[in-house]
């Protein structure tokens, strides 16, 4: 697939990874941007870049009517970029109750399960074109600090998984981005290697060029998925010492 004059949603377009893909989609030459966030007045420095290419679109991907009036309103959409996602920091029998862990589960995995129905038709109709569904290395890996969301990515890597299969026969590439830690305001307390938000939309980007539908962005997700291979009990139990500090 082509970049250029392609027409991108990205969700979550007001995050720390999400203006990044706004901005490299902008310099990847697209034709039009819809820069999605639930409060379309926090996308305004980012609309600001180009007002006449990104063009605000609110969306609640927990909202399936929000999600409807968005596919509606996109008709013209070949590239799915589902990035809005949350990682609230909790332990599966640390944490206080389930609340934590069913909104990520309604966000990572419910959310872009949404917006994949919505819009499959869309680019059916637009020639097949693309999703990415930004995922996370702790998707395949447990991570005890932030275990609930390591399992609603979990689910999610298996629902990209069984996407992409139901959209071969119409032409949709479905891509999978599995980063490690991206260094944004939400990991500023947790330790290098981190990889930065523009070579996470870069690479992303690129595998939409080049057809890869599992991308691996940054040394420590790169680094993961080989041990997940060499030794994953190894890696697992390396993993587990790193509980939550109330646990």
């Amino acid at each position: 697939m082509q970049l250029k004059k392609a027409v991108a949603l990205v969700t979550g377009a007001n995050g720390g990874i999400g203006r990044y893909y706004v901005k490299a989609l902008r310099a990847a030459g697209v034709s039009r941007i819809y820069a999605a966030a639930r409060n379309p007045n926090s996308l305004s420095s980012i609309i600001a870049i180009d007002p006449e290419q990104i063009i605000p679109i609110p969306l609640d991907i927990t909202d399936e009517q929000s999600v409807a009036t968005a596919a509606a309103a996109c008709q013209d959409v070949t590239l799915l970029i589902n990035n809005a996602g949350i990682g609230l920091l909790k332990g599966f029998i640390s944490a206080p109750d389930l609340s934590g862990a069913r909104a990520e589960m309604e966000v990572n995995y419910f959310g872009t399960l949404a917006m994949c129905r919505a819009f499959a038709p869309v680019l059916k109709r637009n020639g097949g074109g693309a999703i990415v569904n930004m995922l996370s290395i702790l998707g395949k890996i447990n991570f005890p600090l932030n275990a609930s969301y390591s399992a609603s990515k979990a689910a999610a890597i298996l629902m990209t998984q069984g996407i992409r299969a139901e959209l071969a026969a119409q032409g949709t590439l479905v891509i999978g981005v599995m980063p490690g830690t991206v260094d944004t305001d939400g990991s500023e307390h947790f330790p290098p290697p981190k990889v930065s938000p523009e070579v996470v939309a870069q690479e992303a980007l690129q595998a939409v060029v080049d057809g890869l539908e599992d991308v691996y962005p940054g040394e420590q997700a790169k680094e993961m998925a080989a041990q997940l291979l060499k030794d994953p009990k190894a890696l697992e139990k390396m993993m587990a010492t790193l509980l939550p500090s109330h646990a």
